[in-house]
């Protein structure tokens, strides 16, 4: 099968489409024949040597793939069939035509979705479900500041504070991607390049500041987090592109707002079995899923009948462009750029 590949760490010239093996489904695993993958800012670092995959996991890039079961490897439930147009969350492996999944990682496609759509969902909306439900525990009627507004992860998790009942604002570098993430539903939206933007969030809450932050910024913006920041409010970092060094009295001033700092990295959780345990006298024992499973589960459960039928709000990833497998450089230039307005999308060819 063909992949996108890269010999040794650089720019996106390193990159090209190679011949590999195609993968064989392992106990409990399904194949899955890839339609369509999406970028993610985790290609780009391990592509410059800088993010490598966990233990176990594919060293081809992609972190998420939409496609069709093309195999059922053995022990798995009977849940999925051949031909099921599924989508999955990926440790690495998706930009390949062909990918191995646990069967627990793969969800169905919505109804009257795309596989080019679908790819935009499972990396960037769950990371988002994640940082709000499983870390930030967001509650109705918070107020959530969420940095890069208009990235993939930006775009979902504004839908998603919308159908927690929540307040998204959000932080952004252009005029067109402030406007793009109002229309996705941003109560307010600030431009970091040239507004303070935590005086503006202080402005627009009257002085109370925000419950939640979610920041894949870092370092740089550590300040300016903690000055807009409520009492008792919880900041989620979730990556590092101004890098992590903090200059200044972070800690007495976390602590003046009795707040918390959250990490999170969902790539890197755990990939081990689900652990069976006994309770009382049952021989079978009760099963423990994954954290990434759980995660799938709720995910599939409560949000994903919002991507079709009568549903309100109805939710919609965002596909900012389509590049295919062979211009796999063009596409992390693109994203290099940093004028993307929502996931740029790999087209896998037959």
């Amino acid at each position: 099968m063909f992949a996108a590949y890269f010999d040794c760490p650089g720019g996106p010239e390193n990159l090209y489409m190679k011949e590999v093996m195609k993968p064989d489904p392992g106990e409990g695993e399904i194949l899955v024949k890839v339609s369509a993958s999406a970028l993610n800012r985790a290609d780009l670092l391990q592509r410059r040597g800088k993010y490598p995959p966990p233990k176990g996991a594919s060293d081809i890039l992609g972190l998420e793939a939409a496609g069709s079961v093309a195999g059922l490897g053995p022990g798995c439930s009977g849940r999925w069939k051949i031909g099921d147009a599924v989508m999955a969350l990926l440790s690495g492996g998706g930009q390949a035509q062909y990918v191995t999944v646990p069967e627990g990682l793969l969800m169905p496609i919505p109804k009257d979705m795309t596989f080019t759509q679908a790819a935009a969902i499972p990396e960037a909306w769950l990371t988002a479900f994640q940082l709000l439900h499983f870390v930030g525990k967001v509650q109705e009627g918070e107020r959530v500041l969420i940095h890069a507004g208009a990235s993939g992860v930006g775009m979902a998790a504004i839908q998603l504070v919308r159908l927690a009942k929540a307040i998204p604002i959000v932080t952004a570098g252009t005029q067109e991607k402030l406007e793009a993430t109002a229309n996705a539903g941003a109560a307010a939206g600030f431009n970091y390049k040239t507004e303070d933007f935590s005086k503006k969030v202080l402005e627009f809450t009257q002085g109370s500041g925000v419950d939640i932050i979610l920041d894949c910024v870092g370092g740089s913006y550590w300040e300016k987090n903690l000055n807009c920041l409520n009492t008792d409010g919880r900041w989620i970092i979730y990556g590092l592109l101004s890098g992590g060094e903090v200059h200044g009295d972070l800690l007495a001033r976390l602590l003046s707002k009795r707040a918390s700092i959250h990490t999170s990295l969902l790539r890197s959780r755990d990939k081990e079995a689900s652990i069976r345990a006994m309770v009382g006298n049952n021989p079978e024992g009760v099963f423990f899923p994954q954290y990434k499973e759980r995660l799938v589960r709720a995910f599939t459960e409560e949000v994903l009948p919002h991507f079709s039928g009568a549903t309100s709000p109805r939710l919609q990833p965002l596909v900012d462009s389509v590049y295919p497998l062979h211009a796999i450089a063009e596409a992390h230039r693109a994203m290099e750029e940093n004028k993307n307005i929502g996931k740029i999308v790999i087209e896998i060819p037959v």
